[in-house]
């Protein structure tokens, strides 16, 4: 899956300061980013059509009285913000592992079709074979997601000069047009699928009881595992195979647990809510410049701002069109399409 030669090697030593100077800035960023995400996570729980106050937000966890505001904490915003924090970590670090193992800055999960080929497995299970339970078609979405990254990759390498990032985004985002066009037409001839899923297709952290995150929750929590595992070869592999071979990495092993841990992170998340994009290929980025090349502080850092910006979206979305509001999926295209553009720019500019 080489398809760009990398410029620089995945660990810069730093000009002045040391290694250890430069890994104890690192460490306070990521505290910060901690202090961060933990301020969204209050918004998240106190922001919305009805503004709760931090106090009455307290009172809610610890002195709960069966009032209004408290059950609108606990019942709707507590999972709501549980389900950002694991749909964030999952499309964030599935966006970094991608872009490490193929070496594209292009990738993400959404891009290359991955969660739309999980949404069709999953409208499928559904609206065909009538299942509804998230245990029921959460293993159609990792299928429908595995099944669509071989199928881009395949697209993608087939003609002279191989895949490339361009190819493969091209691909991608055709592969994923015909999948998202086989859902539409599920759900239009099987309204009770349509019923069932016309806000999750949009990608929604909304109406999603508590249990559907404990649901996956060890789907995300296996699928970092893997990626913490695989992060120290995948700074090999970003200088080419055959010198990662030759400082010892097992190449193959490096990428068959990358493709496991992002299909069990992408085909959680897509299952639980909808086919959201743009996460995975915005935050990796956004890292990178803070912490260099080194995978593992990436996917540390993404571990943090992968909830962060999903958050983010979501309290955007019910801000911007009060007392209704817009699905974090829309939010995040919004933001993540004219990211895409700059980067598809840049890349033809930079290249030779």
């Amino acid at each position: 899956m080489t398809l760009l030669r990398p410029r620089s090697a995945p660990a810069e030593r730093p000009a002045g300061g040391g290694v250890a100077a430069t890994n104890a800035r690192r460490a306070a960023g990521l505290l910060a980013g901690v202090g961060v995400l933990a301020v969204v996570c209050l918004l998240s729980i106190a922001v919305g059509t009805k503004n709760i106050s931090p106090a009455t937000v307290w009172d809610a966890f610890f002195h709960f009285g069966g009032t209004e505001d408290h059950t609108i904490v606990r019942d709707l915003r507590v999972p709501r913000t549980v389900l950002g924090l694991l749909t964030g970590v999952a499309l964030g670090v599935s966006g970094a592992i991608i872009q490490a193992v193929t070496r594209n800055p292009l990738a993400d999960t959404q891009i290359l079709g991955i969660n739309s080929g999980a949404a069709l497995m999953v409208v499928f299970a559904i609206g065909v074979l009538g299942l509804t339970g998230i245990w029921s078609y959460v293993w159609f979405a990792f299928a429908g997601g595995a099944a669509a990254m071989v199928l881009v990759y395949a697209l993608g390498s087939a003609g002279r000069g191989g895949a490339t990032p361009i190819r493969l985004t091209l691909a991608g985002v055709a592969l994923g047009a015909v999948m998202e066009g086989l859902s539409s037409a599920i759900r239009l001839l099987r309204p009770r699928a349509f019923d069932y899923l016309r806000f999750w297709d949009a990608g929604t952290l909304a109406a999603r009881p508590l249990p559907i995150a404990a649901a996956i929750a060890p789907f995300v929590v296996a699928g970092l595992v893997l990626a913490l595992v695989v992060a120290r070869s995948l700074n090999s592999i970003a200088l080419g195979d055959d010198f990662a071979r030759s400082l010892g990495t097992n190449v193959a092993r490096t990428r068959v647990l990358s493709v496991i841990s992002v299909t069990l992170l992408a085909g959680a998340a897509t299952a639980a809510a909808g086919p959201i994009g743009f996460v995975g290929l915005m935050v990796p980025h956004a890292v990178r410049w803070i912490t260099g090349p080194d995978q593992r502080w990436i996917l540390a850092y993404t571990v943090v701002g992968g909830p962060v910006l999903m958050l983010t979206a979501d309290v955007l979305g019910r801000l911007v069109i009060r007392p209704g509001e817009l699905r974090v999926g829309i939010v995040t295209a919004f933001v993540g399409a004219p990211v895409l553009i700059w980067l598809v720019r840049r890349a033809r500019a930079a290249a030779p």
